[in-house]
């Protein structure tokens, strides 16, 4: 379909709780596969729809050539932990070590509604993660704590510009 330009920090967008998708229709699968073309470039991991405009439950992964979605994610079975480096399209040039369950499960729906669980450990737990909690109206930052946290913010303050070089 069709590669969505990505919401950057500041827009509202990023920071409202996504509604439930409740309608499994045509819009709902045009949206899916804008997600779906819009992870595919690279260097992308994830993309949930709030960053591409949408306030609904839905994301795309990419992760080992492997390109999917769900809908209305849940998130169980948090195991491990990782504090591997974290960024965000939706703050360029961005990235922090970041604390995330190694391993995780994540149950919603496909673009039928056909029910779906994905477990992932990883990078795909950690894509999971990052994206269910975009359509929860929270940032990877979010989740600093300490001297990472006021970097961050520091960086952030400096402006897009300074986050981008």
């Amino acid at each position: 379909m069709t590669v969505r330009e990505i919401r950057l920090f500041g827009d509202p967008v990023l920071r409202t709780p996504a509604e439930p998708v409740v309608a499994f229709d045509d819009d709902l699968r045009a949206l899916i596969a804008d997600l779906e073309d819009t992870v595919r470039e690279p260097g992308r991991a994830g993309v949930a729809a709030p960053q591409i405009g949408v306030g609904l439950r839905a994301f795309s992964y990419n992760v080992a050539g492997v390109v999917g979605h769900l809908i209305n994610p849940v998130l169980s079975g948090f195991d491990g932990e990782q504090d591997d480096e974290e960024g965000c399209l939706s703050l360029p040039g961005m990235g922090y070590p970041t604390p995330r369950a190694w391993a995780v499960t994540a149950s919603g729906f496909d673009r039928f509604g056909e029910p779906v669980t994905i477990a992932g450990t990883g990078l795909l737990a950690r894509a999971l993660q990052h994206e269910t909690d975009h359509l929860d109206g929270r940032l990877y930052i979010d989740t600093l704590t300490g001297d990472t946290r006021r970097q961050a913010l520091r960086e952030l303050r400096r402006g897009p510009r300074a986050a981008r070089a």
